[in-house]
């Protein structure tokens, strides 16, 4: 099942692009997705593609993600 995101309190596309930027220097950060995924790990970001990485190296486990799937993320 899928729970309804309120557009109301998605972060701009700027603001999604800025908090992710910020988020691959750090070691780990919370990806929220809009379908109530969350995952958790380091991440890579390539904003011409809008397109990532999640790397998560204690469970050997890497996800792709792209930044329309996104909610938002936590640091």
């Amino acid at each position: 099942m899928v729970k309804p995101v309120n557009c109301n309190d998605l972060p701009s596309h700027e603001e999604l692009v800025n908090l992710i930027k910020s988020g691959t220097t750090l070691p780990q950060v919370r990806l929220v997705f809009k379908d109530g995924r969350r995952e958790l790990g380091a991440i890579t970001f390539f904003e011409r593609q809008e397109k990532g990485r999640l790397i998560d190296v204690d469970r050997e486990y890497a996800l792709d993600f792209k930044l329309s799937e996104l909610e938002t993320i936590e640091y």
